[in-house]
């Protein structure tokens, strides 16, 4: 047989399957409508192919769902009848303001702060340029309404035209409750408003919890700490709370999936026990990367991936071809550069951090990279396609 040299690496396809609902035997369907697309489509499973599941329709299939209500009820059973300093919150329609309408729900009054000039994940309340034409320092300064509004004027965000700060202040007032909103980037600047504080952001959840607790506040949670157990029934997230949520319907959020390693694990055996093939799985979320244009990170989720199977534990461990191509095997070219090349790959150390042949490699978590493509592959409509098969991504240039 003459050798066959592959000509294509990584491969990402979205997969369709059912509508998933609350109870539906998600493994099985995932399993089986990847197998379905691998014959209809005639391509193969291989050892290390990657399936993948968006988050969302595991949640859904777990029935994870709270309501409004369910939300009030924890925030009262958590700070009583005391103002509730809001903290960090990002600015968006589908994940906070739904959550923030259950807060206000749960409290008499409600004091919103925002940071400025962004939010934790790049949403702008106003240019940095305009900042700075004010003479204002974000890292200090703590402006009011009426400050933020007479120097700064209203401010729609540039995707979906709303302005937060109203969006906000509204959906606290529909709900019957007071609403002061300030602004500022120092956490303890809360603590001369209300000393209950509900700090909402994602990434730096556990160092705002520290220094307000240094501080002196008297309560303090974190969205991660609303709805961990259930509420009358409610969904819930033991590890992430409210982090992570999404609209639903009007009074009701899908939370981020409970505990799902099982699930992981199910499908890696029936894809084993249908083809012998050994591939890894995970499920995603959020990418981690960031829009140049609107400036928005866009991890809002507390983590890319709650769940995966061991073989996606790590970092890449990767050479560069052009470090290599200009450095090490300048004066070789064609056969003999490409032999020499794949040999250097085949024999790389086990551990290459620091090693100048590996610069400009991505230092990223395997589930980061893999899930970022994944969410960029379904992307966020009305694809159909919440399952995505990775092919190749393990192989290299020697294989």
């Amino acid at each position: 047989m003459e050798n066959y040299e592959r000509k294509i690496g990584t491969v990402s396809r979205g997969i369709r399957c059912p509508i998933i609902r609350e109870g539906d035997d998600l493994a099985k369907i995932v399993a089986d409508s990847v197998l379905e697309a691998s014959q209809n489509e005639g391509f193969s499973l291989n050892d290390k192919d990657v399936i993948s599941v968006t988050e969302s329709i595991v949640a859904r299939s777990q029935g994870n769902y709270a309501s409004i209500d369910s939300i009030a009820t924890d925030v009262k059973n958590k700070f009583g009848s005391n103002t509730v300093g809001v903290i960090f919150p990002i600015l968006s329609r589908n994940r906070f303001a739904i959550c923030l309408k259950g807060i206000a729900r749960g409290a008499k009054k409600v004091v919103i702060m925002l940071s400025y000039p962004s939010d934790e994940v790049g949403n702008q309340l106003v240019s940095i340029d305009k900042i700075d034409e004010a003479g204002v320092n974000p890292y200090s300064d703590v402006l009011t309404l009426e400050k933020y509004r007479e120097l700064f004027g209203e401010n729609k965000h540039e995707f979906t035209g709303v302005d937060y700060v109203d969006y906000y202040c509204d959906i606290v007032k529909g709900e019957g409750a007071e609403v002061e909103i300030v602004f500022a980037n120092q956490a303890k600047a809360i603590l001369n408003y209300t000393d209950c504080v509900l700090n909402c952001d994602i990434h730096t959840r556990a160092r705002t919890k520290r220094i307000l607790k240094t501080a002196g506040a008297k309560i303090v949670y974190g969205l991660d700490e609303i709805l961990t157990e259930s509420v009358d029934g409610s969904g819930y997230n033991e590890k992430y709370g409210l982090l992570g949520s999404n609209k639903s319907t009007e009074d009701k959020i899908k939370l981020f999936p409970r505990e799902c390693k099982d699930l992981v694990l199910d499908i890696q055996k029936r894809i084993n026990d249908a083809t012998g093939k050994n591939v890894e799985v995970m499920v995603y979320g959020d990418g981690a990367f960031k829009d140049p244009q609107g400036k928005i990170w866009e991890l809002a989720d507390p983590v890319v991936s709650p769940a995966y199977t061991d073989g996606l534990i790590g970092t890449p461990n990767e050479l560069k071809l052009k470090y290599l191509a200009d450095n090490d095997f300048k004066d070789l070219s064609g056969e003999e550069l490409k032999k020499a090349i794949s040999d250097s790959i085949r024999h790389k150390d086990e551990n290459l951090v620091g090693k100048m042949a590996s610069q400009g490699t991505t230092p990223r978590q395997l589930t980061d990279l893999i899930g970022s493509l994944c969410d960029l592959t379904s992307g966020s409509g009305d694809k159909g396609t919440p399952i995505v098969l990775v092919q190749g991504y393990f192989d290299n240039y020697a294989n």
